[in-house]
C-alpha cells in the first residue's frame, strides 16, 4: 500500500462517520416500548446539533481527502466550528454521558451496618 492512500482512506472512513451521524439524525427517533427504569429523566439529544456534528465531520473527511488542494484551510475551519456548535448545543447530553456514570440508587437510606462477627469462608 503506497503511503498517500493513507489520508484517502481514512477520510473515507471519516466521511463515513459524518454521514451515519447525519443519517442517525434524520432517521426515526422513536423507540416503541421502553420503560424508563431511572428516578432522573435523561438528557434529550439536540438533533440539530448532532445533524451540524455530522456536517462539521463530513467536511473534516472531505479535507482528508483533498488534503492538497487550495480550500483545505477554510473547509478545516469550518468543519471545527460545525463540530464545536454540535456539540455545545449537546452539552448536557455530553455532561449526562460523561459525569454521571455507575449505578443509580433508588433508595435515599443508607445501607445498614453489618454487625456481629465476620464469617470467612
Amino acid at each position: 500500500m503506497v503511503v498517500e492512500y493513507i489520508p484517502l482512506v481514512l477520510g473515507i472512513l471519516v466521511l463515513l462517520l459524518g454521514v451515519a451521524i447525519m443519517w442517525d439524525a434524520w432517521g426515526p427517533q422513536a423507540v416503541g416500548g421502553i420503560r424508563e427504569r431511572r428516578r432522573r429523566t435523561r438528557a434529550a439529544l439536540d438533533l440539530k446539533g448532532e445533524l451540524l456534528a455530522g456536517v462539521g465531520i463530513v467536511l473534516l473527511g472531505v479535507a482528508l481527502i483533498g488534503h492538497d488542494w487550495r480550500l483545505e484551510t477554510p473547509v478545516i475551519l469550518a468543519g471545527a466550528i460545525f463540530l464545536l456548535i454540535g456539540a455545545l448545543r449537546n452539552r448536557k447530553y455530553f455532561r449526562e454521558l460523561f459525569l454521571f456514570r455507575g449505578r443509580a440508587r433508588r433508595n435515599t437510606e443508607p445501607e445498614p451496618k453489618k454487625t456481629g462477627r465476620m464469617r470467612i469462608r
